[in-house]
């Protein structure tokens, strides 16, 4: 029988199939098409308006609430296509006549497992621009994890789909403490992603050794900055982020820092109830001042309305404080 040759479909199709397979962070994520990129003429390029889900109060009694508490508000974020990846490949017509499991062994699993390792990067570089929870150790405690999606549930955040990613040491840590309870019926009859350790408490764990270190300010574990004067809060147009007014500090405070701010604490999603715990806000621009100074924190701090998520708006001179231990390298898992 005459061999087939390979051709770029096939080739395409069984390296999208491996580079599924290595990617245990990008394939847990939401990565629905949006068909605003193919219309007829009108194609939108490198930049994608994200609408964001549209919140709304209630009233009570037979006369329905008016005014800018009640409007409809529709928030959005922008996602711009700016990095684009690719890893040529190098084969010869012989090998073009082998069976694609062949050829995969030889060229496309080595060329998957590079691109895979470099998009994990790219998108495991932005965990510090959303928001974070700080533990006091080194070392990963099952305690934690249940902290940890606690906030979630608390956040209204989906009980389906959840996902964990542990670096290398994290595992070590967690699997000691769970010594086999890592264990699913029901997943072992299919195949796994790379990294796939098993399930418990919730949660798909997986092993990631892209998850970045992040080296807290000076400033952490201090309450040395405070709140310049009253009223600020974010905007229900941009949910994203806000910026905030500090002074009085003099160390630095570092994009990927998580502040709490003095009583302003969490509110439920749904009924804006105060949840009594501080509301953490992740620094996205750094700070080092020993004057009046600007930070922009995520999300937006938004103290009424519809996307309501604290409970007051900061008073003036409220202390701001850094979680965590100054200058001290946290590795970061994610879930």
């Amino acid at each position: 029988m005459a061999n087939t040759n390979l051709n770029s479909d096939i080739i395409t199709d069984k390296s999208l199939e491996i580079l599924h397979q290595k990617l245990n962070f990008v394939t847990n994520i939401i990565t629905d098409y949006d068909d605003s990129f193919a219309k007829e003429g009108a194609k939108i390029g490198n930049t994608l308006r994200i609408r964001q889900p549209i919140q709304y109060g209630t009233g009570t009694g037979a006369t329905m609430a008016t005014g800018t508490g009640a409007d409809t508000t529709q928030s959005q974020t922008t996602l711009t296509i700016s990095t684009q990846r690719h890893v040529p490949m190098r084969f010869t017509s012989e090998e073009l006549t082998m069976d694609i499991d062949r050829f995969a062994e030889r060229h496309i699993e080595p060329a998957m497992s590079k691109l895979a390792a470099m998009i994990e990067n790219d998108a495991l570089s932005m965990i510090n621009e959303v928001g974070q929870m700080v533990s006091a150790g080194t070392k990963i405690e099952f305690s934690e994890i249940m902290d940890a999606r606690a906030k979630l549930s608390n956040s209204v955040a989906p009980l389906n789909d959840r996902c964990a990613l542990l670096d290398p040491q994290g595992n070590v840590d967690l699997v000691d403490a769970l010594k086999g309870l890592f264990q699913d019926s029901s997943s072992i009859s299919k195949q796994y992603k790379e990294g796939l350790m098993g399930r418990t408490a919730g949660f798909d764990f997986y092993e990631n050794t892209l998850l970045p270190s992040h080296t807290s300010g000076a400033e952490g574990g201090l309450a040395n900055y405070d709140i310049v004067g009253t009223g600020q809060v974010g905007s229900a147009t941009n949910l994203t982020s806000s910026t905030i007014d500090i002074d009085t500090g003099t160390k630095t405070v570092l994009k990927g820092d998580v502040i709490t701010i003095a009583n302003v604490n969490a509110v439920h999603p749904e009924t804006k109830v105060s949840q009594g715990a501080g509301k953490q806000f992740t620094v996205i621009s750094p700070a080092t001042a020993s004057g009046t100074t600007t930070i922009t924190v995520s999300p937006a701090l938004i103290a009424s309305g519809p996307y309501q998520n604290v409970d007051a708006a900061p008073a003036n001179n409220a202390a701001i404080t850094v979680a965590g231990a100054a200058s001290t390298a946290y590795k970061q898992s994610l879930l």
